[in-house]
């Protein structure tokens, strides 16, 4: 079971999510996707929840009122977190995840801490977590579906960013030719037996006038 929540609409159209359980987060942090940031209440047991920006963003675009959301959520939903005042919660990419063969169920380490983020929550909010519990939904997904479809529309853009690509690559390389092609023809002009020379001009010049007089 997963519960689905919409963040504030001042913040955008955004989803929050989590797992109900241990193994419901085992299956999130398996597949997770690209845009998907990572919430956890720092060196206590929390649930683990999950914002989905949308394509280009990133962790430090994240505006303050849905990163309070997010932060909110995952306090409430940690029995010692909940308890708590000034709680530290962490929050990092999907990507920045990583499980070790000893990990816990649950359990997860990051490939680099440069990447991990800390806000501090002062206190509970019931007001936030209130209007977060409304839009709660919950449904059973077919996350290696999910993922999988992901995967392959960006597949397909890269195909296409590709494809683009290569499109530019061979109209500037037909452009250079045809410069390339204009400039040798534009040489092939001015070789030096095909040019009239300024003493050359000058000698018609004269023999023009010399037949202009011997007219008159």
């Amino acid at each position: 079971m997963v519960f689905y929540y919409k963040a504030r609409p001042d913040a955008g159209d955004y989803t929050i999510y989590m797992g109900a359980d241990k193994s419901e987060n085992e299956e999130l942090i398996k597949y997770g996707l690209p845009e998907d940031v990572w919430f956890h209440v720092d060196k206590v047991s929390s649930a683990h929840v999950y914002l989905r920006l949308k394509k280009g963003e990133s962790i430090d675009s994240i505006c303050d009122g849905l990163l309070e959301d997010c932060a909110q959520l995952v306090k409430a939903h940690s029995i010692q977190g909940n308890k708590m005042n000034n709680v530290e919660v962490v929050y990092t990419p999907w990507s920045n995840l990583r499980k070790s063969p000893s990990s816990d169920v649950g359990q997860v380490h990051f490939h680099n801490p440069s990447m991990v983020r800390v806000v501090i929550v002062e206190k509970r909010v019931n007001e936030i977590i209130n209007r977060l519990n409304k839009t709660r939904v919950e449904r059973r997904p077919d996350l290696q579906a999910e993922k999988d479809a992901s995967n392959a529309a960006e597949k397909a853009e890269r195909k296409m960013q590709l494809k683009e690509e290569k499109r530019r690559r061979e109209e500037t390389e037909r452009m250079v030719k045809e410069r390339q092609a204009e400039i040798r023809s534009y040489k092939g002009l001015m070789v030096a037996e095909k040019m009239t020379s300024n003493r050359q001009i000058a000698s018609a010049a004269r023999s023009m006038q010399e037949m202009e007089d011997d007219f008159v």
